[in-house]
């Protein structure tokens, strides 16, 4: 009796042993997942969580436009399983790293995702009023227009939950057949992270409801998806791409056009010289905010691109209200 007594805290402590190596085994089986930028992360970063935590290339402060593949990038990318990307118009840095370096992981093109809405790039400095027709959106196939640095269609498709819950299915889906283990972890997260996502549409289209007629003028054109989701009235950007200098004949378009709104809003970008924007301000009675399409002033992880979506409709909001 005394003898039993002694072996079942001794079993207890194989057991839980055992439960312990193998919780340790599932996290250590975790397939090693790298994601290009912030945005995309985070929604990576939500359905993945519980089962492990991706890399991220595009980390801080850093804008994938202007970005240098650091070395620590390249060894993330020589051990992944999986890589999640926008596509070569907003990640063109990636393009001869992943060829040179990815070729043991599957690489994941989110603008190709299933369900994504593309919309063409818009010339010139001072946009003409939108319609929601369909003669903005772009297939698959991409439309063949003017060369554009990120390619023929805006590449910033994440400012849409739409887009997001698209990329959300793809990415899920991309996981489950890479680590089916977790399969039902990861369909679980979807689902959760699909109703947050329906939630902030609801939210920030209530937030927007008071100043969305209202014109304003952004840093580049990075908001087409933000738009028309919400209805707001972005009038024209001081440059197409961070990366391009805008000419004397752009930015004197753009001033044109604040003087000619009167009171409005620009919107400088945290990554970038607000030089253009004082330049654009000078002379008008128009208000400075910022915006950060990118999350270039937000920590990693699963609640950025919320934040991120929020941080936008309430400094629209804020400087938009502040106009009378």
């Amino acid at each position: 009796m005394n003898a039993a007594k002694t072996l079942l805290p001794i079993a207890a402590s194989l057991l839980l042993s055992g439960l312990l190596v193998g919780t340790a085994a599932t996290a250590a089986d975790a397939p090693k997942v790298v994601v290009s930028i912030k945005p995309i992360h985070s929604l990576v970063a939500a359905v993945m969580q519980g089962v492990g935590t991706p890399d991220l290339i595009v980390d801080g402060a850093a804008s994938p436009h202007t970005y240098a593949l650091k070395p620590s990038n390249a060894r993330s990318l020589q051990e992944a399983k999986l890589v999640f990307w926008v596509g070569p118009g907003m990640d063109a840095f990636l393009q001869k790293p992943l060829a040179a370096l990815g070729s043991n992981a599957t690489i994941v093109e989110l603008d190709d995702a299933p369900g994504i809405t593309k919309l063409k790039f818009r010339e010139g400095g001072a946009f003409e009023p939108h319609d929601d027709g369909d003669e903005h959106e772009v297939s698959d196939d991409h439309a063949h227009g003017h060369d554009h640095d990120h390619g023929e269609f805006d590449t910033h498709l994440w400012l849409d939950p739409h887009n997001a819950k698209a990329m959300v299915s793809e990415i899920t889906t991309s996981l489950v057949a890479a680590d089916p283990v977790n399969a039902l972890t990861y369909q679980a997260n979807q689902k959760a992270l699909n109703d947050k996502l329906d939630a902030l549409d609801t939210e920030i289209a209530l937030t927007l409801a008071p100043v969305k007629d209202k014109p304003f003028i952004v840093f580049h054109d990075a908001y087409q998806y933000f738009e028309h989701r919400y209805g707001v009235r972005v009038s024209g950007s001081i440059t197409v791409s961070p990366e391009t200098i805008p000419g004397a004949q752009r930015v004197a378009e753009i001033h044109s056009k604040v003087a000619d709104l009167g009171a409005t809003c620009v919107f400088a970008e945290p990554q970038f010289e607000p030089k253009l924007v004082n330049v654009v301000l000078e002379g008008t009675s128009a208000k400075s905010g910022t915006l950060d399409p990118e999350a270039a002033t937000l920590p990693q992880g699963p609640d950025l691109y919320f934040d991120l979506m929020r941080g936008i409709a309430s400094s629209l909001k804020t400087c938009l209200s502040a106009q009378g």
